[in-house]
């Protein structure tokens, strides 16, 4: 491309040159101080008449993700679909995503975190604090979302009722697990205990998504006729989980049952084209179907249409 001066362009700037030299050269200035990377720390938007918070109360980077998913791929299939995502095969980099619901009524908190100090910081970042917190629900037991419940023997959020899947709660009662003994045994007179359909509250209905653990729930959330799906573990990463369903995880404990409830709960997202919030993913998205299993869609600017 050529670009031509004018005469009248080259008279004008040969005018302000003078006039700039006058004035000097600008002092320097010492480089501004590098902050180090940032990510939001949570995300608000409207689900009809409810209000929803993904909250990041946490993150970290492993190394050898094959460790953990993928198990039944070869590692040449594990470095293709890594590289046709854009993302290494060696490192990866994981959330923990506990979600904040306000109904109107009540403010309802999916999963405690795998801390105290990471979710109340991003509780209050998103302007809430840990008392306003009337319904904690559990949607399973692995230590990562019931860690945060208390601190210490003290409760995190005591003026909270509790509410989890029966079978998640009696399988956990009878293992001898010591999380379990410590974090949630203690209140086991404050839990409702769901079956699979129960209601946490209007519009907030639990559905059995097992195999993660044997009673992992994932939860449906429907105000004035929108809908979103907060998915819990039941897909922990965007590519390795919602990419390729049939690999196994190391951390799901009944493999084909989850690759299963993967297929089905995946296939309804897609098919229904509803949107979801996962636990270990970094954002809410959407999932469409492909030939090899499905493809995320991260949310953009979808939500802001919500009112």
């Amino acid at each position: 491309m050529t670009f031509k001066l004018s005469r009248r362009s080259a008279l004008l700037a040969g005018a302000v040159m003078p006039f700039a030299a006058s004035l000097g050269a600008a002092p320097a200035r010492a480089a501004a101080d590098m902050l180090g990377s940032s990510t939001p720390v949570h995300m608000r938007f409207k689900l009809g008449g409810f209000e929803v918070t993904t909250l990041r109360a946490g993150t970290g980077t492993s190394d050898n993700p094959q460790q953990t998913f993928g198990l039944n791929a070869t590692p040449e299939e594990f470095a293709a679909v890594s590289a046709a995502a854009f993302i290494p095969a060696d490192r990866s980099q994981n959330f923990f995503t506990p979600t904040v619901v306000n109904t109107g009524s009540e403010l309802v908190l999916f999963d405690a975190g795998p801390s105290a100090a990471g979710t109340t910081a991003a509780l209050a970042a998103a302007g809430y604090t840990p008392e306003q917190i009337d319904v904690v629900v559990i949607t399973h037991m692995h230590g990562d979302h019931i860690g945060g419940l208390a601190t210490e023997g003290t409760l995190t959020y005591p003026n909270a009722r509790y509410v989890t899947g029966a079978i998640e709660n009696n399988h956990w009662a009878a293992a001898g697990n010591e999380n379990y003994d410590k974090l949630v045994k203690p209140l086991a007179d404050r839990f409702t205990y769901l079956d699979d359909a129960g209601s946490v509250a209007s519009g907030i209905t639990a559905m059995a998504a097992f195999g993660h653990t044997p009673g992992h729930f994932v939860y449906h959330l429907e105000s004035e006729g929108q809908r979103l799906m907060l998915t819990a573990d039941m897909a922990n990463h965007a590519v390795w989980s919602i990419g390729r369903p049939d690999w196994e995880v190391r951390f799901d404990m009944d493999k084909p049952a989850a690759v299963a409830t993967r297929q089905r709960v995946l296939g309804m997202l897609a098919t229904d084209r509803v949107p979801f919030v996962a636990y270990h993913l970094p954002s809410p998205g959407y999932v469409e179907a492909t030939a090899t299993g499905f493809r995320h869609v991260p949310v953009g600017y979808q939500f802001m249409l919500n009112g």
